[in-house]
């Protein structure tokens, strides 16, 4: 693991999984609605919702796919994480007071850039609600040794370049 509790490349294997879940609340769906700036109508107002497919007002399927971004971030590579890209399928509705599980698996390791093809899916209830396939960066032990290396033969004259040999110890 990393200095920040998340797990550096070289500690995961293809299989690995681990999940986060959160119920979504009619807050989060009105302040994902004003931090995004997307007020379609189908998230905001029930009236018009009613007239649609899914008869009443639904989450933001970004908010519901967020849940994969906090499991990435927060669980599995964890912290120090850098998420590259996402493909996503919408499968289902997410409404108000449904609990949204989040669950990520390490299925492809490319060791040349610390990267990690991870497969995502929600769901809700059990029914999948979203499915895609994560590209993250994981952070490594190698890179920080080979970093420290590096750096070893520098001078430290400044804060951050003393900071960052006292980390390579």
């Amino acid at each position: 693991m990393n200095e920040i509790g998340g797990y550096d490349f070289e500690d995961l294997e293809a299989g690995m999984s681990a999940s986060f879940a959160k119920t979504i609340t009619e807050a989060d769906i009105l302040l994902f609605a004003a931090a995004s700036g997307d007020i379609n109508a189908v998230h905001i107002n029930e009236e018009f919702a009613r007239t649609t497919p899914f008869k009443g007002r639904i989450a933001h399927g970004m908010l519901s796919a967020s849940m994969i971004s906090a499991t990435l971030a927060g669980r599995l590579p964890g912290p120090g994480t850098v998420y590259l890209g996402q493909n996503l399928r919408f499968k289902a509705p997410v409404r108000a007071g449904d609990t949204v599980h989040a669950t990520v698996a390490v299925k492809e390791l490319q060791p040349e850039k610390s990267r990690v093809v991870m497969s995502t899916v929600c769901t809700v209830a059990g029914k999948v609600v979203i499915d895609g396939e994560a590209v993250v960066m994981a952070t490594s032990r190698a890179r920080r040794v080979a970093e420290c290396a590096d750096s070893a033969g520098e001078p430290a004259i400044t804060s951050e370049s003393i900071e960052a040999q006292r980390s390579c110890r």
